[in-house]
């Protein structure tokens, strides 16, 4: 009798649910109790509304709330959840040299059923605290799939006096790191944008190839993307053969264009650094209708292409070649 009332609840619930989700990327609203309310009323625990309104924990009984809903919809569990949750602690499986100062690092999640929980376009927080010092915070974008099971993975370059990446290549996998999140970034729905552009540098090519991953791996979004990568070296061109495999099954959707610093002699890309000629060439034009530009990569690239942020919240006022070419501030994001 408890098992189909409960049934019965749920139905009308999920369904409220499911109708009004919002982006997964925003946060969570401050103060927002019915959630909780609602799945104890839809599971019919008798006294869980009450000593929910009570407890001196909320947070803590509408974490569990959302655990069970996910039950009722059927999704797997998420590893991180935001809010209050605070670091949890992952177990570091393996570790995959890519090239000379770049490793790939594959972390367990807490269950083998969990997925991450990161969403579209979000990243996570990692923390070691060195002995006797201050912890140190870096975020990272995992560039595993959002719906990979057990596990979630980092390709890390290392960089010279860097705390974060200089701990990563140091560890050894049985070790732990602590992470947090999700860190909510750009809020990505199908269809967002006519056509998007990724100007990337090094390791900044993580969050573009989580947007690039999402949008051709869903048949409804028909985004067109056009990428501009720039590296020192072509062995420093990560996630080269994936990007490679989008181009050439969208090749109507999906442009890469490759800048090298120092490239062999039979390169036949763009070399030095991603100049305003390129831009002006390969961009969609300012007044084409609905773009928007991202970049993300070292201090200097953001300084020459788009000047750089005041803060996460604070994208800072528009500079660089993406000014100078006519781009306004609405158009740009820097992650």
């Amino acid at each position: 009798m408890f098992a189909r009332s409960a049934f019965r609840a749920a139905q009308p619930l999920k369904r409220s649910l499911l109708s009004t989700r919002s982006y997964a990327t925003e946060p969570p609203k401050a103060g927002s109790n019915t959630l909780a309310i609602a799945a104890a009323g839809a599971l019919g625990i008798g006294g869980v509304g009450y000593f929910y309104l009570n407890s001196a924990e909320p947070k803590k009984i509408e974490q569990k709330a959302k655990e069970e809903l996910h039950k009722i919809a059927g999704g797997p569990k998420s590893a991180f959840t935001g809010g209050d949750q605070g670091f949890v602690s992952l177990l570091l499986k393996d570790v995959e040299v890519i090239n000379h100062n770049t490793k790939k690092f594959v972390f367990a999640l807490p269950e083998d059923d969990m997925v991450s929980g990161l969403h579209i376009a979000s990243a996570l927080l990692t923390k070691f605290v060195p002995e006797g010092e201050k912890a140190v915070l870096r975020p990272y974008t995992p560039t595993s799939d959002e719906d990979s099971k057990g596990y979630l993975e980092l390709i890390v370059k290392k960089y010279p006096g860097g705390p974060m990446s200089t701990h990563l290549h140091d560890m050894t996998p049985g070790q732990r790191l602590d992470f947090k999140g999700p860190l909510p970034k750009y809020p990505w729905a199908p269809n967002k944008h006519e056509h998007i552009a990724l100007v990337a540098g090094g390791t900044g090519i993580t969050p573009m190839y989580q947007l690039i991953r999402a949008i051709f791996s869903n048949p409804d979004d028909k985004t067109k993307v056009t990428l501009i990568f720039g590296n020192v070296t072509e062995e420093d061109i990560l996630l080269k053969r994936e990007l490679a495999h989008i181009e050439n099954t969208y090749p109507q959707r999906f442009r890469a264009f490759y800048v090298l610093d120092s490239p062999p002699k039979e390169w036949a890309g763009n070399k030095g650094h991603i100049t305003k000629d390129l831009l002006k060439t390969v961009l969609p034009e300012p007044k084409e209708g609905n773009i928007k530009i991202f970049v993300c990569g070292p201090p200097g690239l953001y300084k020459a292409i788009s000047g750089t942020k005041v803060s996460p919240k604070d994208q800072g006022e528009l500079s660089g070649i993406l000014k100078e070419l006519g781009y306004t501030e609405e158009q740009v994001y820097k992650f």
